[in-house]
C-alpha cells in the first residue's frame, strides 16, 4: 500500500486547541506559526494543557502578516487584537532558560480567568522553534494504523481522536507503529525531506478530550499495556519526531516514502 499524508495539524499557541490545514510548508523550524506563542505560570515556567485542561477548549487564530491574534473561549467570547510585545524577560521552557517577550493586551487575563490561575502569554523567541525538542523535533508524525492499534488494545468501540496526540502529520497506509522503523533514516513527505530522530513519549495530555480538555480516556494505561517495554528514545512511545533536512510544501494526499 502506498503511504500518504492523512492530516496536517498545528497550534498557534502551545496547549490551545489544534488547528487543521490542507497544506503547509515545512521549514527547519517546522510549520511556520506552529507554537508561535506559549504560556508561563506565575513563576515564569512554561505550562500547557497537561496542567490546565481548559486551554484545549480555546481556539486561536494567528495572522502573522497582519500581526493579529484571536482567541475564542469555550463560552463563545472572543478576545482579539493586534500583537504588542513587552520587554524581554527570563522565563523557562522545559529545562531551557529563554529570553522571551510577553504578549500585551487582554489575552493573558482571559486565559488566567478561564483556568483559575495566573498565566502569561509570551512570543517564542526568534531562532527557537516552538516544538518541544527544537529543530531536532521540528515536525512530529504518527500513523493512522497506530491509532487503530491503540483503540483495539483499549477495547474501545469509538476511534481514537488523533488530536489527543497533538502531532503535526498523520500518515495513512502504514502498519501499526511502522513509523518507529524509520528512526535514524530519511523520509520524503511531499516536497520535504525529514530525518526521523526519535520517539515521542506520552503524558497526561493524551487522556484529555481534544475539544473540551476533560479527562475522558485511559490512554496511558492502554499504551502501557503493550508499549511500556518497547525500546525507545522516550517512555511510552507513540509516534516519532523529525528534523526537516530539506524544506518543502506538503499537502494532504501527498506520498510519504522512506529514502
Amino acid at each position: 500500500m502506498i503511504a500518504s499524508l492523512a492530516w496536517i495539524s498545528f497550534a498557534s499557541v502551545k496547549g490551545l486547541r489544534l488547528q487543521q490545514g490542507e497544506t503547509a510548508r515545512l521549514t527547519e523550524d517546522g510549520i511556520p506559526g506552529d507554537r508561535a506563542f506559549y504560556l508561563v505560570d506565575a513563576g515564569g515556567a512554561m505550562v500547557s494543557c497537561d496542567r490546565f485542561g481548559p486551554l484545549i477548549g480555546v481556539a486561536a487564530e494567528h495572522d502573522a502578516i497582519a500581526g493579529t491574534l484571536s482567541l475564542r473561549l469555550p463560552g463563545g467570547e472572543v478576545v482579539a487584537g493586534p500583537i504588542g510585545l513587552g520587554e524581554p524577560e527570563d522565563v523557562r521552557f522545559y529545562g531551557l532558560g529563554l529570553r522571551a517577550q510577553p504578549v500585551l493586551g487582554s489575552f493573558s487575563a482571559a486565559l488566567s480567568e478561564l483556568c483559575g490561575s495566573p498565566l502569561r502569554m509570551l512570543a517564542m523567541p526568534a531562532g527557537r522553534p516552538g516544538a518541544d525538542r527544537g529543530r531536532e523535533g521540528a515536525v512530529t508524525l504518527l500513523s493512522v494504523a497506530s491509532l487503530e492499534r491503540l483503540r483495539s488494545e483499549g477495547a474501545d468501540s469509538e476511534p481514537v481522536d488523533p488530536r489527543r496526540f497533538r502531532m503535526n502529520l498523520g500518515v495513512d497506509g502504514l502498519t501499526a507503529h511502522q513509523e518507529d522503523e524509520w528512526i535514524g533514516s530519511e523520509v520524503r513527505v511531499g516536497e520535504a525531506v525529514l530525518r526521523i530522530e526519535g520517539n515521542v513519549g506520552r503524558c497526561v495530555v493524551t487522556t484529555r478530550n481534544a475539544d473540551t480538555g476533560a479527562v475522558d480516556r485511559q490512554t496511558l494505561q492502554h499504551l502501557a499495556s503493550y508499549r511500556s517495554d518497547v525500546p525507545s528514545t522516550e517512555p511510552l512511545p507513540f509516534g516519532v519526531h523529525a528534523r526537516v533536512v530539506a524544506p518543502g510544501q506538503v499537502r494532504i494526499g501527498d506520498r510519504v516514502t522512506p529514502r
